[in-house]
């Protein structure tokens, strides 16, 4: 991924905080017809040592699980983005010297993947990812709600994918590169836009861009 410096993004916790928050990953593989690319959610499980892994779980019949284990595999984990009019800019109506663009917070993760198939660690993946999504729910769901039968059932038609993290790399596009002034009316311009998106942009540029 291209990255200029002043948008490079190196700190782990803020790369695993954007994976925790936007867990969605894109997997990308090359395979025997070219690039492929699968959707998954995935939780982070943390090593005494390095990265630590991402786990998963994807459909038996998708091939991605049979991927070698020696082959590396790119995750995306797309986080806040939105559009960035340079209507906002404070400099604007000075020299007229601005053009649109778009920001984003963006983590790229390289890894491995091993195949899991145990009855026990497939559910203990699916309870994870239940835990994770249901937290915020006024009375979760749990995996024990379902009947056992039907549960086992489904879980014999998946496959467990845990991803060896071996890098990463965080890109946060947040106005940086531009001057204080324009930083800040920025920010303005996104709060008075009031979408999710946005507020979550400006909270990024007002904590890692604006100075």
């Amino acid at each position: 991924m291209y990255c200029p410096a002043h948008f490079q993004q190196d700190q782990p916790e803020l790369l695993l905080e954007l994976i925790e928050a936007f867990p969605l990953a894109t997997v990308v593989a090359n395979s025997p017809s070219g690039l492929v690319a699968d959707h998954l959610p995935v939780f982070h499980r943390p090593a005494p040592d390095g990265w630590g892994q991402l786990l998963g779980h994807v459909a038996k019949n998708n091939p991605l699980w049979q991927c070698p284990p020696t082959q590396e595999l790119l995750l995306i984990f797309q986080g806040p983005s939105t559009y960035i009019s340079p209507q906002w800019y404070a400099s604007k109506p000075i020299d007229g010297k601005v053009v649109p663009t778009w920001n984003y917070a963006v983590v790229h993760v390289y890894a491995t993947l091993k195949a899991l198939h145990a009855p026990d660690d497939l559910l203990e993946i699916v309870t994870q990812l239940t835990q994770q999504h249901e937290a915020a729910q006024a009375q979760p769901w749990q995996v024990s709600d379902a009947p056992a039968d039907f549960t086992q059932k489904l879980l014999a038609g998946i496959v467990g994918v845990e991803f060896s993290i071996q890098r990463m790399q965080g890109k946060w596009k947040v106005s940086q590169n531009q001057s204080t002034p324009n930083q800040h009316s920025v920010v303005e311009g996104l709060v008075q836009q009031g979408t999710a998106p946005s507020l979550q942009m400006a909270e990024l540029v007002q904590t890692l861009g604006a100075r």
